[in-house]
């Protein structure tokens, strides 16, 4: 310990880290040449990398995924091809709309993204705490996220543009109401389940091709705050979760989830009662039922927050043979967006990072040169393709199957539908026990309360179209008129943004 000695970023001692190099002990003037106080202050003006733009708030751990039911007929990726086989994962959970210095506890889905290092390249499974979303197109994800966040004028959050965007996108009325319930407000990342949220494709060594959902199933179960409890929380201790997650594995008491998948044929899908790529809806279990298919547990602590939990860059993009992309509309935009950010964030090669790094597979390409190139940049190898002198080649056996498509290109809207407030409805009246429906009502009202009156009505108009108890709850709790909420609840889309217009 007393033996270390204290150096530049180059190496150098340093023979005094007190004081300035100056021109006296009063009225000195600091010199230039001193480099340890330069070095020192410049690294220190970047330390802060941008923060995410959504999930900026987070936590994670090193752990390990097993199989335990093998699915191999289904996929030919390695990782699941028998039972026993483990995986070196690390996992990030995180809040979605706060920023970094937010509390754990806001009232927000959590991301659950899960980076496994396989033989065959890194798998990332970037996903939420909730089995859908808000939106089905990624078009509208830059309008969303405005919306959860800041006002431009203001600097604060502001309930009229948060309701105006969800009432005025019917499709998020299902994540809504989940996202109001207390399971908007988990306990801790140890005590919430985790879901792929998107549909992929597995394909077999054959070329046959299935679509599954992945759903992590916390072994502590789901336990939650109420919404009074989530706030004083965030007074006391607005790093709970972060905190209770570290402790836990600190002392031993690993996080574990069950980890099934549901899976559909493409001939189910092309005859399901709804788009099954639709992310704002679920797959009914009794149609689908989970099939188990490994165990993960997270045991060890990352040793420097900085190096891994905020370098560690997750993108749906990153597959490894045997799993892949679904016509999901934002799924396919975020295969795009996920990468870009972190080229955004930590630069073209931030593969290189450590916590990055594939573990058990060589990387052999073309790419070249940027920022923080670290990895010898391809030596004397070419740097371009094809050539004659040895370098790497694709290998056609590893093509994932022909999918047929029937296309008109088009920007195609898809109108609201009854079946957007079907999910939603099941939920409030069939999964919800009566405390369940109480807290809800009350997070609604205290939220939607801030909002304009016209945008009340509209929305909750909507919660009126999921059931009419519903509806209804949520108007008499705002105040207003419930005869006109159900007139506006009968209305289409169209007649009924026109009708709550200023």
């Amino acid at each position: 310990m007393g033996n270390k000695k204290l150096t530049t970023n180059k190496g150098q001692t340093v023979p005094n880290d007190q004081a300035s190099i100056t021109t006296g002990t009063r009225d000195s003037y600091t010199l230039l040449q001193d480099v340890h106080l330069i070095e020192k202050l410049a690294h220190f003006d970047r330390e802060r990398i941008p923060e995410r733009v959504v999930h900026a708030k987070g936590a994670g751990a090193h752990g390990y995924f097993e199989v335990t039911n093998d699915l191999s007929k289904y996929t030919r990726a390695a990782f699941l091809s028998e039972v026993g086989k483990k995986t070196d994962v690390f996992v990030r959970f995180s809040t979605v709309g706060g920023e970094r210095g937010s509390a754990d506890t806001a009232r927000d889905p959590r991301g659950f993204a899960v980076k496994f290092y396989t033989e065959e390249g890194n798998y990332d499974l970037v996903g939420n705490n909730t089995p859908i979303f808000f939106i089905r197109d990624a078009i509208k994800f830059p309008d969303f996220i405005h919306t959860q966040k800041r006002n431009p004028q203001t600097n604060l959050p502001d309930a009229s543009m948060f309701w105006d965007f969800l009432s005025l996108t019917p499709e998020s009325v299902h994540q809504v109401t989940i996202l109001f319930s207390d399971r908007g407000t988990p306990y801790s990342f140890r005590h919430m389940d985790g879901f792929s949220s998107h549909t992929y494709m597995w394909y077999n060594q054959d070329g046959d091709h299935v679509w599954v959902k992945v759903h992590f199933k916390s072994i502590l179960g789901n336990k939650t705050f109420n919404n009074e409890e989530a706030v004083k929380m965030a007074g006391e201790n607005p790093n709970h979760a972060t905190e209770d997650l570290f402790n836990a594995i600190e002392e031993g008491d690993y996080p574990q989830w069950d980890v099934y998948v549901q899976i559909m044929t493409q001939e189910e899908a092309e005859e399901y009662k709804f788009d099954p790529f639709d992310i704002t809806k679920v797959w009914f279990h009794k149609d689908y039922p989970l099939i188990p298919l490994g165990r993960m547990i997270l045991n060890k602590n990352p040793a420097n927050f900085f190096a891994e939990v905020e370098q560690a860059a997750f993108a749906p993009s990153n597959f490894v043979p045997g799993i892949g992309p679904s016509p999901d509309k934002l799924l396919q935009g975020r295969l795009f967006s996920y990468e870009d950010t972190q080229r955004h964030r930590l630069g073209a090669n931030h593969h290189q990072i450590p916590i990055n790094q594939a573990k058990n597979a060589k990387v052999n390409n073309y790419q070249r040169d940027s920022y923080m190139n670290v990895d010898g940049n391809g030596e004397s190898a070419p740097n371009y393709y094809p050539n004659s002198m040895g370098g790497p080649e694709p290998d056609i056996s590893f093509n994932p199957p022909q999918i047929e498509v029937q296309a008109v290109i088009d920007r195609h809207t898809r109108p609201t539908e009854d079946v957007d407030f079907i999910q939603a409805g099941e939920l409030y009246r069939r999964v919800m026990d009566d405390s369940a429906r109480t807290n809800l009502i009350s997070n609604l009202v205290g939220h939607m309360q801030e909002a304009k009156e016209n945008i009340q009505y509209r929305q909750t108009a909507l919660f009126y179209k999921c059931d009419t108890e519903y509806g209804t709850k949520v108007a008499e709790g705002l105040g207003l008129d419930v005869n006109q909420v159900k007139d506006l609840a009968a209305m289409t889309q169209e007649e009924l943004v026109e009708a709550t217009k200023v």
